[in-house]
């Protein structure tokens, strides 16, 4: 059985008290958005870890709408950025302008300088523009001539691209793919939902804040308290060796279908996602369906398929799937 810290009774009424405060915002989100709980859930965690989100859908499934909604609920500034191929790494991080009045160069910053930045069809752009969001990502800042500034706390970057049109796209590179913690799937609605929608206004304006960027952070600092118990530990380095060596495993079937595993970036967002989970289902303490729960949009753009793997059409939520099914949890 799971073994609870000697401080778990407090831990978890203080988190029972506030998650409940998180509820609000499925409502508030609910006035514009139909169905799709699942992703704004992935959302909410993503906020909570201080993790990246790669959307991936068709158009017209609502994925700019649902950001801002979610972001107008938590009381954040967010910026647009349309990416395209002729977009350069000044147009997303600001440049130096010269002042003709004070003969001096002075800093413009770009529209990264917000709490959640919407990258809407990132992988229309360029390998410059790429590397300068790479920075923003993994460092929480920019460099815009001589000088490194710091970016807002709290800060997101929520990308968008399209899996069916490849016409004018850049292939994102694994380094940054990888700072990804989620890639989130949208699929169509159903037929209930879409009736929904026609009865229904999209104006984000009618969405009230219920929560604040302190009420981000002291949750943040709240979901580092929740425990880990050694065997969940575990298990989660289990569920990331099986990507990478899975005939240790007993998953030798799937070996020829995987070129390359997760890393340890996997490893450690497996944990602090699981830990967010933990806190809005209202517990002090990660369990292993936890970590299910957390695993595909994890794992799935850190395994890199082979050639046989797309030749037999299998998918990469299929070898998640394995995983999952095959290594025992505590």
């Amino acid at each position: 059985m799971i073994g609870l810290n000697s401080a778990s009774t407090a831990c978890a009424e203080k988190i029972k008290e506030e998650s409940s405060k998180f509820y609000g915002l499925n409502v508030e989100v609910g006035k514009v958005i139909v169905g799709q709980e699942n992703i704004i859930e992935f959302i909410l965690i993503a906020i909570l870890s201080d993790g990246h989100i790669l959307l991936e859908g068709i158009p017209g499934l609502a994925k700019t709408t649902m950001i801002k909604s979610v972001t107008r609920a938590l009381g954040l500034q967010s910026t647009r950025i349309q990416f395209t191929p002729d977009l350069l790494p000044a147009d997303l991080i600001g440049s130096l302008i010269y002042s003709p009045k004070t003969q001096e160069f002075e800093t413009r910053k770009g529209p990264i300088f917000s709490n959640l930045v919407l990258a809407d069809e990132i992988n229309r752009a360029p390998a410059k523009v790429q590397a300068a969001l790479l920075e923003a990502m993994q460092e929480r800042q920019v460099t815009i001539g001589p000088n490194t500034f710091k970016l807002d706390k709290p800060f997101l970057v929520f990308a968008t691209q399209n899996p069916i049109e490849q016409e004018g796209t850049y292939r994102l590179p694994e380094a940054q793919v990888d700072r990804f913690m989620f890639k989130l799937l949208i699929n169509y609605p159903r037929k209930s939902q879409e009736r929904e929608i026609l009865r229904r206004v999209p104006d984000v304006q009618v969405i009230q804040p219920v929560l604040s960027q302190e009420d981000i952070f002291s949750t943040r600092a709240l979901i580092q308290s929740i425990y880990v118990d050694e065997k969940i530990a575990d298990y989660i380095i289990d569920l990331v060796f099986a990507t990478r060596i899975p005939e240790e495993a007993g998953l030798a079937r799937i070996k020829p279908y995987i070129n390359c595993g997760a890393s340890p970036r996997a490893t450690l967002a497996l944990q602090h996602a699981a830990k967010a989970h933990a806190f809005l289902k209202k517990r002090h303490f990660v369990t292993p369906d936890d970590i299910k729960a957390v695993a595909y949009p994890i794992l799935r753009h850190r395994i890199t398929l082979t050639y046989e793997a797309e030749a037999d059409g299998v998918q990469t939520d299929e070898i998640i799937g394995h995983i999952l099914g095959t290594v025992r949890s505590p």
